[in-house]
This record gives C-alpha cells, structure tokens and sequence, in this order.
C-alpha cells in the first residue's frame, strides 16, 4: 500500500470514529487517543474516559485562546508541561494545535522515567517530531539546560502537593507569557498548620479554621491557592481563577490562569506577608515567596 493509501485509510478511520464518537474533535488523531487509553480498540468511549476526555478538552479551550495570542516567531511558540504523566494533556495540545504548523516545542517534564520513555516512544510512533519529555523533577528543570532560556506558556495539570509551586518558580525564572495551572493534594500548608495548632488556638480563635484534621486539610488547600495567586500577582501577573469542570466529574477543579501584565502589584505582595504571619506561616517567604 502506498504512503498516500495509507493517508487516505487513516483518514476515513479517523472520520468514522469522529462520527461514531460525536466528543472527539475533528482532526484529532484516532491513534493517539487509542494510545492513550481514552478510546477502546474499536474506538469506544467508557464513561470513565469520557469524563477524562472532557476535562483535557475544556482546560485546551482555555489554552488554545492563550496560544493564539502569542507570535509564532521563527522557532514558535514554546509550552512546558510540568508533573506531565502519561502526557495526555501535552499530546491532545500538539494534536489539536503545533501538529497543523510548521513551528513550535512542547516539553513534557516528569520525574517518573518510564513514563518519559513511553511519551518519547509514542511521540516518535506518531510522528509529533517537536516534543520532547524529559526525566526531570519540576524543580530540576529550572536548571536544565535541555529547556531553552524562555518559555512562553507552563502547565501542570493536577501537579501533585508543592509540584505546582515549583512549576510557578519555573514559570517566573523563565519569564512565562502564561501559566495554566490545575493544583491537586495541596498537603503542605496543612502540615505547617498542624504543627503549630496548639499554639495557634491560644493565640486566635481563627485556628478554629484548621483545628479538626479534615478542616486542615481543606483550609490549608484553599490558602495555598489564595497565596498562590497572591504570589503571582506580587510577581506581575494579571490572575483568574475560575472551575475547570463541574464537580460532578473532578474534586481537582480549581483552574488558576495567570497573564504576565509586567505590572507587580505591591498590595498583592503585602497581603501575601500579613497572612503569612497571621497563620504562622512566615518560613515559605524565605523558600517558597522570594521572587521580589
């Protein structure tokens, strides 16, 4: 069979399964979702993967709007995918967007290596000639040479507990245009607040907010978030914070969207310091909240 039999084979596959399975965006390549376990064999669709597929998809409209804006250039736009996976979100963006030009690099980074190894195998498979997965933690790759000195857009999609810290810190070193950031297990603050609860609750009835451990772990989740964005802010970012999904298909949801404006907002950076101190938390200025 010739190379265009083929094409053409691929094609009408791809159109039959698109309209077998109305979720699947034209162009998407039927292989890859195969690949990625989203669809069966015979191109089905189980109610687990659909609700997967959905996730990826609408965090993708929220990109696909940033990569618009930003100039191609002569080596194209750049995109760091931190705590990456199996890379399902890497591939779906390279698919659906850097696959129809003739420029632009994603990377993939992920501490797990036979995870990288079957990303590069899959890629090579495909034909997704720029991407490239690297065996990095989020924080290693602040130092590697392997990524270029800029990157114009960073994710990470349900980056586990302090991962998305690192890919924020990541994000500012490398003078990121945007961060699309999905945070999960946000644990840090809560043990920060269980260590000093017995002095906390002597000192203010706000400790009330994290005294029970299941209170903790929520209360810490949401003001890790809100210092997040305050960080952010601090380091001139224009940020949103809007759902991914409903609930009904991820507790995971919070999507925090950050633009870089130029502009550091001072109040932002102040607020940051007083809740610091109010929860007794004034040891992440030093490791976490140092980037002005």
């Amino acid at each position: 069979m010739t190379k265009k039999s083929h094409a053409v084979k691929a094609a009408a596959g791809t159109s039959a399964a698109a309209a077998a399975t109305p979720e699947i965006r034209p162009g998407q390549s039927i292989e890859l979702l195969k690949e990625l376990h989203i669809l069966t064999r015979d191109g089905k669709l189980n109610q687990d993967t659909r609700r997967k597929l959905k996730q990826v998809y609408h965090l993708y409209q929220f990109i696909e709007k940033l990569l618009l804006e930003l100039p191609g250039g002569q080596t194209g736009i750049t995109l760091a995918d931190h705590g990456a996976g199996k890379s399902y979100l890497g591939f779906i963006i390279y698919d659906l967007f850097f696959k129809q030009r003739a420029t632009g690099h994603i990377y993939g980074v992920e501490a797990r290596a036979e995870l990288v190894e079957k990303s590069r195998s899959l890629s090579a498979r495909l034909g997704f000639e720029r991407m490239s997965f690297l065996n990095l933690s989020v924080a290693e790759a602040s130092a590697s040479n392997q990524l270029p000195q800029r990157i114009d857009i960073v994710t990470a999609l349900h980056a586990c507990d302090t991962a998305t810290d690192d890919a924020i810190a990541f994000g500012l070193q490398k003078q990121a245009r945007f961060m699309v950031l999905v945070p999960c297990c946000q644990a840090e603050l809560a043990r920060c607040l269980n260590q000093n609860k017995a002095l906390s609750l002597s000192r203010t009835t706000l400790a009330e907010l994290w005294r029970h451990p299941l209170h903790a772990r929520e209360f810490g989740s949401q003001l890790t978030n809100v210092l997040r964005c305050l960080y952010l802010e601090a380091s001139g970012y224009q940020v949103s914070v809007t759902e991914l999904v409903g609930w009904e298909h991820s507790m995971k949801n919070e999507l925090i969207i950050a633009r870089f404006s130029g502009h550091k907002k001072h109040s932002a950076a102040q607020r940051l310091r007083v809740l610091l101190e109010e929860f007794g938390l004034t040891q992440l200025l030093a490791s976490r909240y140092n980037n002005w």
